[in-house]
């Protein structure tokens, strides 16, 4: 019941990104590549055949494991693939480097690592202007799915709608079955009862069925499945639940029963979790010996400024609810520092001592959480942490807040380069830390951190 050979479509990605390494390697042989990079190879025929014979079939075989020839059609980004294809480039180069060990390649590592990175390159860009072309046809009208709907209740009538205004997804509903509307639904036909879909498959191209009935009206489901299945056609089921699920929702199963998390959680998964603590202890390690010379100076300067320890700890709530204390270099007066603790400093707080002004303003007094991160209480980027008061008040008050403590609280995070630091809106900043936390990357943590630097000087909620 397919339009189009899908078979076909996946072997043309195949050979697409089999030339792509082809190109990659003419590349980094090129003049052009030399004169950029000062990084000259040369190698004879025998040399580049066996690392043909090794590089491609691999990389194609790392796509499949990757899922990076399922087909897709999604509202995602055109560039949502890129951080599967450099799964597939650290894995390749894992690979490789295993043969360099074991000499079965005899070529230089920095030839390797320069394929690698232009592939990379390569394979983003092609990807992203396939799926712009494809999107293009499917709005123009070809490459079209027809799709019937099950149900033409609230559930199935947005489904529609949805389907309806993103026409680049190649979808068209051909119309709905519903045992109790007639007629049309948002210009959609109620076409029949849902006992005629095996005539209705039958005698029409239909390429998916999507069931959206109630769950008082699960009892049909297995008679759904069942035609559908016996008539060779797609069938999907959209939960009733679906608005309590995140778009990023993972399944894993608990022998051969499946769990649904209610939220995408990347920092679940242990390796994602590995390269950002093995990321914070690196990190904490290097800076801290470079800026040694300046946390030295500042702790001399709030000794000599004002009375009382140079360092000062605070109770705040971590990953999973722990509390935990905090570091950072006193900046206010130690006789009114915890005068109230049940509210956010002020610009212009009595408290804050003049040298205070200064460290605070330029974030220069969180310095000491680089102990926290050493600790594992914390992590260089991710949602700030919050005193145990302010958490059981929002936790009451804003929705989905104690979401944010899915993960270590950060240094710096989402939220606070997007001007939500200090007295700010907590809705709109748990709205951020939510998506840091559904959509946590390394980029995403690189990019906060190259937006944190200018906000150092510049932020105005920071006092």
């Amino acid at each position: 019941m397919i339009r189009e050979n899908q078979r076909l479509f996946n072997l043309m990605n195949v050979a697409i990104d089999a030339l792509i390494v082809f190109f990659a390697v003419a590349i980094v042989n090129s003049s052009i590549f030399v004169n950029y990079t000062h990084l000259s190879f040369s190698y004879d025929y025998l040399t580049q055949l066996i690392l043909y014979l090794f590089l491609i079939p691999s990389y194609i075989l790392f796509y499949y494991v990757f899922n990076l020839y399922t087909p897709q059609r999604t509202n995602r980004s055109i560039f949502s693939e890129s951080s599967r294809i450099i799964r597939v480039i650290v894995v390749e180069f894992i690979f490789m480097s295993m043969l360099l060990l074991l000499n079965l390649i005899k070529v230089d590592p920095y030839y390797i690592v320069s394929i690698l990175m232009v592939t990379f390159v390569l394979a983003v860009i092609e990807r992203a202007l396939l799926r712009l072309t494809l999107r293009k046809f499917r709005k123009e009208g070809f490459n079209i799915k027809y799709v019937l709907i099950i149900g033409a209740g609230e559930v199935g009538t947005k489904l529609a709608d949805t389907i309806k205004v993103n026409t680049y997804l190649g979808y068209k509903i051909m119309g709905f079955l519903d045992d109790y509307v007639e007629g049309t639904v948002n210009d959609v036909e109620i076409i029949g009862k849902i006992a005629d879909i095996e005539k209705i498959l039958a005698s029409n191209i239909v390429d998916r069925v999507i069931v959206s009935i109630s769950p008082r009206h699960y009892d049909l489901l297995e008679n759904i499945i069942n035609t559908c299945e016996k008539m060779g056609v797609r069938a999907d089921i959209v939960p009733d639940y679906y608005r309590y699920v995140t778009s990023n929702f993972t399944v894993e199963l608990i022998d051969d029963i499946p769990l649904i998390s209610v939220r995408n959680l990347p920092l679940d998964i242990t390796s994602n979790n590995l390269i950002k603590r093995a990321f914070d202890i690196i990190f904490v390690i290097v800076v801290s010996i470079i800026i040694s010379p300046l946390l030295i100076i500042v702790a001399l300067a709030v000794k000599f400024t004002s009375p009382g320890p140079i360092i000062y700890k605070q109770e705040r709530v971590g990953k999973n609810g722990r509390i935990f204390d905090i570091y950072k270099f006193r900046s206010m007066t130690i006789e009114n520092e915890y005068i109230d603790d049940q509210k956010w400093t002020q610009k212009d707080d009595p408290r804050v001592t003049n040298f205070g002004k200064f460290i605070r303003k330029t974030s220069i007094d969180e310095l000491p959480q680089f102990y926290n991160i050493l600790k594992g209480d914390m992590s260089l980027i991710g949602p700030r942490p919050e005193r145990p008061y302010f958490v059981r008040k929002f936790r009451e008050s804003v929705p989905k807040y104690m979401i944010k403590h899915h993960v270590r609280p950060g240094m710096a995070g989402w939220a606070q380069i997007n001007g939500y630091r200090g007295n700010t809106s907590i809705v709109k900043r748990i709205e951020y830390d939510i998506f840091y936390v559904e959509n946590w990357s390394i980029w995403l943590d690189i990019k906060i951190f190259f937006k944190t630097i200018p906000m150092l000087l510049f932020d105005q909620n920071a006092y």
